[in-house]
């Protein structure tokens, strides 16, 4: 499989690994663009199966993983439309990236997410779909959605009830709080903190370790441990629309888009 250089992410197979480098300014938002390259690296993985054995996701951005949804592309393009327009665009988009995050999650790949900064919203949610995080000292999660009337849209939800305690998932959702690097291997969210810069070298480390072992044995694994909430994905999206369709979202959108901040809710 050829390596690939795009706009908002490259990804290559190097040594039986496979890595995704994000680095869509400023903060890898996730918009239509990386959407559509998302899509493509998506059935590139389909073909991986064979090459690498393990696949590493991580930004080359300094300032963190991703921000997640890019809200001001969002709120451009819904002003443009109708309430029903609106939420039909947006469940377009949801499902299209509920396809790539659950073909992440059910690779029978060893998926590493390694993550520095800011890992918020979407880019929180895409970490989730990985079966490792590996995180850096100075990263932070969180939900801000509640903030703009909304809930988590990228799956976030099922995934964290998959895989936490409900009262780190109603603390993380219901209070929109940031959580760090230490608290978040407390909960049992991340495998492993890195030092300071170190994420990837040590997300590395671990692919090679995970790589000895049998591929079907491994796939076998992730299947038992790790099962699909797909009707709770499904759930999911259905709720989010519901919520777009209010004006009290446009208005949340419409106050982030117009602050004066990079991103109004980094910590």
């Amino acid at each position: 499989m050829s390596s690939h250089h795009g706009k908002t992410m490259s990804w290559q197979v190097k040594d039986g690994v496979m890595e995704l480098a994000l680095h869509h300014a400023p903060l890898n938002e996730i918009g239509t663009a990386m959407l559509e390259e998302l899509e493509s690296f998506a059935q590139q993985l389909e073909g991986a199966q064979g090459k690498a054995s393990a696949l590493i996701i991580y930004s080359q951005l300094p300032k963190g993983f991703s921000a997640g949804a890019d809200l001001r592309e969002l709120y451009a393009g819904a002003l443009l439309r109708t309430a029903v327009e609106r939420v039909a665009g947006v469940r377009v988009f949801l499902e299209r990236i509920h396809r790539v995050l659950n073909a992440i999650d059910a690779s029978p790949l060893t998926t590493i997410a390694a993550v520095h900064g800011v890992t918020f919203g979407g880019g929180f949610e895409l970490a989730l779909a990985c079966d490792l995080i590996v995180a850096d000292k100075m990263a932070r999660f969180c939900f801000p959605e509640l903030r703009l009337g909304l809930i988590p849209g990228f799956g976030g939800i099922p995934r964290l009830k998959r895989d936490l305690g409900n009262g780190v998932v109603r603390d993380l959702l219901l209070t929109g709080r940031s959580i760090n690097a230490s608290k978040a291997l407390a909960c049992g969210l991340v495998s492993q903190v890195a030092g300071e810069g170190e994420a990837l070298n040590v997300a590395r480390s671990t692919a090679m370790q995970v790589i000895k072992f049998d591929r079907m044995a491994s796939a076998a694994a992730k299947r038992f441990l790790k099962p699909m909430p797909r009707e709770e994905l499904r759930r999911e999206i259905e709720l989010f629309c519901e919520l777009f369709m209010r004006p009290a979202v446009m208005e949340g959108l419409r106050r982030f888009v117009e602050s004066t901040d990079a991103h109004p809710y980094l910590p």
